[in-house]
């Protein structure tokens, strides 16, 4: 099973159950923690091969690297747990994690928040997922992995954002990183699903003004997607959560507050 660490409210039965993107762990919630905590039960969880998942034995055996598969070890969790339908929060490649969960099992999702969602691979990025995967064999994954981080997260300001993504990304090998890569073949049709699919699950983006890879595509999404609402973080680049703690906080702290009336609403 994957590693996973809980925070438990006195008094909440609400969730909020936090999934990082390829690379990282869940260190990256670091600056969420204290705030989330003082409302809901957190659930923090380090994906197959990464954090401290990378220590299970499970991870040496375990070949099947899809999107559906790697869905279904967070549920594993879930199960584990016996957690109540929560509010899903991804980053990154976690956003197509957090709506692959949504697909598979909606009833568990009672809101999505998409924090520099991952909604389609624009021309750069596609030109990125090919190179990647010519040389990912070849070229030591860390030259590759340092490289994506400056071109997605180029500025000064972007730094601490990108230094945590390089610095957790050494704790793979290379074998695991070749493992999740392939996992870009199946991005585009995926992507491609989830964009004419609309769920209904009420969805909030946050997403930084400078993050050029992903930002235009949540836009289109946004205005396809009735109960999806998008907020843009000035002066902020795609890990909005690192880069832009206190508004990032603000916004999905005031998101989930808003869920609960209608949430309580429905279960009487």
């Amino acid at each position: 099973m994957l590693y996973y660490k809980t925070y438990r409210h006195s008094t909440s039965n609400e969730w909020v159950v936090f999934i990082h993107g390829a690379g990282g762990s869940s260190s990256i919630w670091h600056k969420q923690i204290r705030e989330f905590k003082q409302e809901f039960n957190l659930l923090l969880i380090d994906l197959r091969g990464h954090g401290k998942s990378a220590e299970s034995i499970r991870n040496i055996w375990k070949e099947e690297y899809t999107f559906p598969a790697v869905t279904k070890d967070i549920i594993e969790v879930l199960d584990h747990l016996n957690l109540p339908p929560a509010h899903v929060m991804g980053v990154s490649l976690g956003t197509i994690l957090a709506r692959q969960l949504a697909e598979m099992e909606p009833r568990r999702v009672k809101s999505l928040i998409m924090a520099g969602a991952i909604t389609r691979l624009n021309f750069t990025s596609q030109i990125l997922v090919t190179l990647g995967n010519t040389f990912k064999s070849v070229v030591p994954y860390m030259w590759l992995y340092s490289l994506f981080a400056w071109i997605i997260m180029p500025r000064r300001h972007h730094a601490e954002s990108r230094n945590l993504f390089i610095n957790e990304a050494k704790r793979l090998c290379q074998k695991e990183f070749i493992r999740w890569f392939k996992l870009t073949k199946d991005i585009n049709p995926l992507l491609k699903f989830f964009k004419e699919k609309d769920l209904s699950i009420p969805t909030l983006y946050v997403m930084g003004e400078e993050d050029i890879m992903f930002l235009e595509a949540v836009k289109k999404i946004v205005k396809e997607h009735k109960l999806s609402i998008l907020n843009i973080v000035k002066s902020c680049g795609h890990v909005v959560n690192v880069e832009q703690p206190e508004v990032f906080n603000q916004l999905s702290l005031q998101f989930l507050r808003n869920q609960q009336p209608a949430l309580n609403g429905f279960s009487d």
